[in-house]
């Protein structure tokens, strides 16, 4: 008996097997301390914790506490801390070994959700432009502007969608550690779809249809971890 969860997957991380002509490029899944960073925000909950502990040791200190009841009160904080950031590096994990981004010669698939999978399917028609945006980490996430009249559900795609974007929700491939490799393939495999492709650097810049071809598929950026 299998204990894989996706074993009904014709191929992993695809609902269903590809149509005719259709192939498959490219796949991988988030690196997950990279995603439990950047879309968990474990580093914040840490420091919020420890701003916690120092504020109570402050206040202990000047309103002349004992240092048994200090101690006390900071070793429940810190045991608050560590379930919580416990909590949140377990949920990132399963959702990075749950997850299967793929690039397919005409789409992008997002296979995810630890106890429903979900498949988003991306058709290229769908995509405006993508960003590729680098960390100091190693890995780099590839952000897509899907065209407006495109509704992606924000709370079943979470957290794998660019930052900030809540009105109009950016499907993000997230914590690549092959990103620069991947949006490559992409742009070469959009360039394919439209038959127009201009290429700066080694990534792929295509024009398509009803998009300005001056302007760049990809917005290449570099952050910090």
């Amino acid at each position: 008996m299998s204990h894989d969860d996706f074993d009904f997957e014709p191929i992993r991380g695809l609902p269903a097997e590809l149509p005719p002509g259709e192939k498959l490029l490219w796949q991988a899944s988030p690196q997950w301390k990279s995603l439990v960073v950047r879309a968990y925000h474990v580093r914040k909950v840490a420091i919020y914790f420890g701003v916690l502990i120092l504020w109570r040791i402050a206040v202990g200190i000047s309103n002349h506490h004992t240092v048994a009841a200090i101690a006390g009160s900071s070793v429940v904080l810190s045991v608050l801390a560590a379930v919580a950031i416990g909590v949140l590096c377990l949920l990132g994990y399963l959702n990075a070994r749950s997850t299967v981004y793929s690039i397919t010669s005409r789409r992008l698939l997002l296979r995810h959700g630890v106890a429903v999978p979900l498949t988003l399917n991306i058709p290229f028609k769908m995509i405006e432009a993508a960003d590729l945006r680098s960390f100091g980490d190693g890995t780099g996430d590839i952000s897509f502007r899907i065209a407006r009249e495109q509704r992606i559900g924000y709370l079943i795609t979470w957290p794998h969608l660019r930052a900030g974007q809540i009105s109009h929700p950016a499907p993000c491939y997230k914590a690549l550690s092959n990103a620069a490799h991947a949006a490559s393939l992409l742009g070469a495999a959009l360039a394919a779809e439209s038959n127009a492709v201009e290429l700066t650097g080694t990534t792929a810049q295509p024009a398509l249809p009803g998009r300005d071809p001056a302007r760049p598929a990809f917005a290449a950026h570099t952050a910090a971890a």
